[in-house]
């Protein structure tokens, strides 16, 4: 992962980290997917913290579909299949490719 993703990544998964509301939590966790999906760790630790916090929200559904995605995570990421700009998240088709943010973009851009 290239120091500049690295650093975004980790502010994302910081502020998803610290803030209060949750739906500011599932936004930085969002953001922190599309950065993470290329890498199989980083990717597989944001669904991991995706399913500790649907879990502590006690959203059932999200719950499982995060156990989908941490099995299918970092074998996508390994061999490059995984839906550009999806956020992740159980709502999502597992496939569903997505508009990536432009700040987000110019970061994963070589």
């Amino acid at each position: 992962m290239p120091a500049p993703v690295r650093a975004a990544y980790r502010s994302e998964m910081n502020a998803a980290r610290h803030s209060g509301d949750p739906a500011s939590r599932w936004h930085h966790l969002e953001r922190a997917h599309i950065l993470s999906q290329p890498w199989p760790w980083p990717h597989t630790r944001n669904h991991i913290a995706m399913f500790a916090l649907a879990i502590a929200q006690r959203d059932r559904r999200e719950a499982l579909g995060q156990v989908v995605r941490i099995i299918v995570a970092a074998p996508g990421s390994a061999i490059g299949r995984y839906p550009e700009g999806n956020t992740g998240r159980a709502d999502v088709r597992l496939t569903q490719p997505m508009p990536v943010p432009e700040d987000l973009a110019a970061l994963l851009s070589p």
